[in-house]
């Protein structure tokens, strides 16, 4: 069973995930929150696996909840940020802060289900809209920032080097396909799968998938 906590400051939108998610026999909603600080509080108290985070709440915002969450050594749970874009800038915080997925708050009832369900068994999610802007924003130099600091060579990145097949499974991660769609596209098992990206991560110090996409296109590391 897959444990969930809501978390943002509209109660519409609670109940609407609620509602969406109780449908499923193997999600259960175990909590909800109004505030970021309280959403802490409940992580801490509930141990979910998947969190839905607003941005903007009162009290504490949502990056800054994700922050102490990620912190936590006793918190396993991924996080995925919900929000409108209204500033990119939240965007790269949360990512910073260990955010695990960005949903749009008008995805579909079977984008959040499928969101959820990705999220629990360790898989990033990234809407293509925030593909676009988090890739744009951490490859391309920023004003007085020289290319070899952004991208410096593959071999200070990783801690040791990828095989051929861990690269494959690389740059379809960075190409945001799902655990099941590299095994279909490699011919290969799920369970293999998981094991090529639980590799991955550990040869580039990445805590999740959102960060080893990041790391890949970064450091010209997808082929």
């Amino acid at each position: 069973m897959i444990r969930v906590l809501l978390v943002d400051d509209h109660a519409m939108l609670r109940a609407g995930f609620r509602a969406i998610l109780s449908t499923q026999p193997d999600i259960e909603v175990v909590g909800e929150a109004a505030t970021g600080a309280e959403g802490v509080r409940l992580a801490a108290e509930l141990q979910p696996d998947v969190i839905t985070m607003d941005v903007q709440m009162p009290d504490m915002d949502g990056i800054e909840a994700t922050r102490r969450i990620i912190a936590d050594p006793a918190s396993t749970a991924s996080i995925a940020i919900v929000t409108t874009f209204d500033r990119d800038e939240y965007l790269f915080q949360a990512l910073d802060a260990g955010a695990g997925g960005f949903l749009l708050k008008n995805a579909g009832p079977e984008e959040l289900i499928t969101a959820v369900r990705a999220l629990a068994a360790g898989d990033g999610i990234l809407a293509p809209e925030v593909t676009r802007r988090v890739l744009a924003r951490f490859t391309t130099p920023s004003a007085g920032e020289s290319r070899e600091r952004i991208a410096p060579a593959p071999a200070r990145v990783l801690a040791e080097p990828l095989t051929d097949r861990e690269s494959e499974v690389l740059t379809l991660m960075a190409d945001a396909r799902s655990n099941a769609e590299i095994a279909g596209e490699l011919f290969i098992g799920e369970a293999t799968v998981k094991t090529h990206v639980s590799r991955v991560l550990q040869k580039l110090g990445a805590r999740d998938r959102v960060q080893a996409i990041v790391l890949a296109h970064r450091h010209g590391l997808t082929r």
